[in-house]
């Protein structure tokens, strides 16, 4: 099924870390349009997860996407080097990725992911990389090995569906 499911999807935030963020190219952009998932999550009951990487050396989650979900804490690039993040990932549902940084966790997470033969989806205006060039090579290699490549409105707008949805309005306020 080509379409997004909020029922069936789950959105993990990858690193959005208050250390590491300063570095990221147009990073306040990509925080706001986390923050939008984030929100469009909580409004459709979406499950939220969150990783951090080595965060006694980055810091938590930015404040802007703090208590989003819970949080595994890893060393490793790829989160599924993590038994904790796989644990709490178990099943065959859709998930909707974005974080830092594109060419390192994310993109090591979601080349791991596909080859846990799960469906992915990477947000690419919710995601970067301190380089822009890092970004774009990383997007077109995952694209290349079977990750979507969308951006937040597609994601929220397909978690929605209709404009008959009790919490369209709500929904509607984030992108507005």
């Amino acid at each position: 099924m080509p379409l997004l499911s909020a029922s069936s999807s789950t959105l993990v935030i990858v690193d959005f870390q208050a250390r590491l963020m300063p570095a990221i190219h147009d990073g306040p952009r990509l925080v706001a349009n986390a923050k939008r998932l984030v929100d469009a999550a909580g409004l459709l009951s979406v499950p939220v997860l969150m990783t951090e990487q080595n965060p006694a050396g980055l810091g938590g989650t930015v404040a802007e996407l703090a208590g989003a979900g819970p949080v595994v804490a890893k060393m490793s690039f790829d989160c599924c080097a993590e038994p904790a993040f796989l644990d709490a990932l178990a099943g065959d549902g859709q998930l909707v990725l974005c974080g830092c940084e594109t060419h390192v966790c994310l993109g090591q997470t979601v080349l791991s992911l596909l080859e846990h033969r799960r469906r992915v989806v990477v947000v690419q205006d919710a995601s970067g990389s301190r380089l822009p060039e890092s970004k774009e090579a990383a997007l077109r290699r995952l694209e290349r090995h079977g990750a979507e490549i969308v951006t937040a409105e597609m994601v929220i707008f397909e978690w929605l569906r209709t404009a008959a949805h009790p919490a369209f309005r709500e929904v509607l306020k984030l992108v507005k």
